[in-house]
């Protein structure tokens, strides 16, 4: 199943085409996606009844990010081995996890304002809590997550070093942390532990990795997550990025004004930005 932000409205997503939940639904559900997540079990037993026949077709800047106002956003960082050498650190011994703040969540396709100073480019996997999770084994993990999607977490280098390592407000800007372009439900991929993720900037690859290569994977962050803070529907979490990002090259490529970043993860898709 995938399920998308269309015009501010939960919606399923078939090939290029939308079907409006609430519509579909006849009002059992209605068109904000925020309670969708509140109601994940009852919702993706019927989204699993339901067909594409009176599905529209969408543009591309009709899409919101899949989920636009989540309590808690979570980011984790380090979290593949050749990331951590590129940057000259050390792997951590368990999660490294900060926060990217509600406000710079944006739209798949929607443009990013350039920052002055190191402004970079992360192509992460993101996760999308489906129900309450506390003291959550690994093994259990995936079923307590409503699906993945892309994500970017931009970071400007400059304001994220400043203070002695506090990541947050330097991956915080408008636009830094876009998702999507739909959520993907963990039973539509053939190995959910092991997909292609890569990046391009202005047509060049820049980040080309698998997230089999997470130190921490999936199931491993949502066991060490929910061991301290209850995880809640609608909930997010960038897992990390691999290596290729643009401060560590030598010499450093930085994004300007007019690149196009664009974010592929195999089985979901991917997103595009424009630096303006």
């Amino acid at each position: 199943m995938r399920i998308g932000n269309v015009g501010g409205r939960a919606a399923l997503i078939f090939e290029n085409a939308a079907l409006d939940v609430a519509a579909a639904s006849n009002g059992r559900f209605g068109p904000d996606l925020m309670a969708v997540y509140d109601n994940w079990a009852a919702f993706s037993s019927w989204a699993a009844t339901v067909g594409a026949s009176n599905a529209v077709a969408f543009a591309e800047s009709d899409l919101g990010p899949v989920s636009p106002r989540p309590t808690q956003v979570f980011a984790v960082g380090l979290n593949y081995r050749a990331h951590a050498a590129e940057g000259g650190r050390e792997v951590p011994k368990a999660p490294a996890v900060f926060t990217k703040y509600q406000t710079c969540l944006g739209a798949p396709y929607a443009p990013v304002p350039w920052v002055a100073g190191r402004h970079d480019w992360e192509a992460e996997l993101v996760i999308v809590i489906g129900r309450r999770a506390e003291h959550v084994a690994a093994s259990d993990a995936w079923s307590y997550i409503a699906g993945v999607t892309c994500g970017q977490d931009y970071s400007e280098r400059d304001t994220q070093n400043a203070s002695g390592g506090h990541f947050s407000l330097g991956k915080s800007f408008p636009g830094f942390g876009p998702t999507g372009p739909w959520l993907v439900t963990a039973d539509e991929l053939a190995n959910r532990n092991d997909l292609a993720i890569s990046c391009e900037v202005s047509g060049e690859v820049m980040q080309s990795s698998r997230t089999s290569n997470m130190v921490f994977p999936v199931p491993t962050l949502i066991e060490h997550l929910s061991s301290i803070v209850a995880l809640l529907p609608g909930d997010i979490i960038f897992t990390g990025t691999p290596e290729g990002v643009g401060a560590a090259r030598k010499p450093p490529r930085l994004l300007s004004p007019g690149d196009v970043v664009v974010t592929n993860i195999e089985g979901i898709g991917s997103i595009r930005q424009m630096i303006v």
